[in-house]
């Protein structure tokens, strides 16, 4: 065995449930674990301050067959521990792109026994098999914007998020994650290039999920949509609570607004009233009230002094906000004196093929998470 340093959360995760069922097979366990996958997630709980809000994400994750996930950070030591996670928890065979021998040094300079091309799959630029399929089809999807054959070979031999979407557009990878490292609006707008939206749909948008003691709420627009319109607005809406229900949460929406409940009547809130009579004849089932303030939106006492007959039940669980500028000040405002800096994602809404643009202060398990997340959206396609 090796010893694992002290700090190492396998400490936890792996050896204690390992102890245990020899333990029990042994049989000098004086109280056998009746389920030691139950074990292991409360374990995985307690380490990790996603485990609970994940959990079912987790499940259905572990539930589907192997996926083929593209990474296209593949050289940043935050891919490589978490690599060694994904694949421990068997949630998918990761492929990473990146330079092989970069990936080799920095596996054992972190310490760990992968072994590129046995435990996962590495697409090297400089000399991929499939680079003129490749960039032959990019030069196809691009080359009446811009786009030559000289510059088509160049970016498939350099712009990782450009491999990575054409890869998954061409059916070598089931989903794909980028975005640790640059700016998520040039990362989104080369996702757009090559995958483009979901047929039917006009915009993109994001939404975090922000993990709070005992609650769980998701925000958005907070990383896409500087100032939608109405109609952009009602369509974010919508597909956000989609994605609330991938949780096994139903979504309970509150449309927030300096407003409440047309105690002032600007142009935004006009926005906000136009948006949720859009969603309401799209989606009449769905639960949702507005416009409101934040306040009333997480308290039925305070949302009945206005309106006792307001179809909201409970606390909402789905913010969406106005604007950018709102969606993100409240995001990282929660995150940082409510959440204890825990969240999941940016969670890419309205793509046509599963993928998530990551930004760079993500952790390694925010990667594992959006891992979970991404492998289940592709088991749907």
């Amino acid at each position: 065995y090796l010893i694992p340093k002290p700090f190492d959360r396998r400490l936890i995760t792996t050896i204690a449930p390992a102890v245990a069922e020899a333990a029990m097979r042994s049989g000098i366990a004086t109280r056998p674990i009746a389920d030691l996958n139950a074990y292991r997630q409360k374990l995985r709980e307690f380490v990790y301050q996603t485990g609970f809000g994940m959990r079912a994400v987790f499940s259905a994750a572990k539930g589907v067959r192997e996926t083929r996930i593209v990474y296209c950070d593949g050289e940043d030591e935050r891919m490589l521990r978490a690599a060694q996670t994904i694949i421990d928890e068997g949630l998918t065979r990761p492929i990473l792109i990146g330079r092989p021998d970069v990936i080799s040094a920095r596996l054992k300079r972190i310490g760990s026994k992968l072994v590129p091309g046995t435990d996962f799959e590495v697409v090297d630029p400089a000399s991929d098999s499939r680079y003129k399929e490749c960039w032959t089809s990019y030069h196809q999807l691009r080359k009446r914007h811009g786009v030559t054959i000289d510059i088509a070979k160049t970016r498939l031999r350099t712009n990782n998020t450009i491999i990575g979407a054409i890869l998954l557009k061409l059916g070598y990878a089931d989903g794909m994650i980028c975005g640790l490292s640059g700016r998520f609006a040039h990362h989104l707008r080369q996702i757009d290039e090559v995958i483009g939206k979901v047929p039917g749909r006009s915009t993109m948008a994001a939404m975090t999920h922000v993990l709070l003691p005992g609650r769980a709420l998701f925000l958005c627009d907070t990383h896409v949509n500087e100032d939608p319109d109405a109609a952009q607005l009602a369509e974010i809406t919508l597909m956000a609570a989609e994605a609330v229900s991938r949780f096994t949460i139903k979504p309970k929406v509150a449309m927030l607004s300096h407003s409440n409940f047309g105690s002032s009547q600007s142009a935004s809130t006009r926005k906000v009233s136009e948006a949720l009579a859009m969603v309401r004849a799209k989606a009449p089932d769905l639960e949702i009230d507005g416009e409101m303030h934040g306040e009333s939106a997480l308290s039925e006492a305070i949302r009945d002094r206005s309106d006792p007959e307001s179809p909201l039940s409970g606390e909402a669980n789905l913010l969406v906000m106005p604007n950018l500028d709102a969606a993100n000040i409240s995001y990282n405002l929660l995150k940082m004196t409510g959440g204890d800096g825990m969240s999941v994602g940016p969670i890419l809404l309205g793509a046509a093929l599963p993928v998530h643009v990551l930004v760079p202060t993500s952790t390694v398990r925010r990667v594992v998470d959006m891992t979970a997340l991404v492998v289940v959206e592709a088991a749907a396609e």
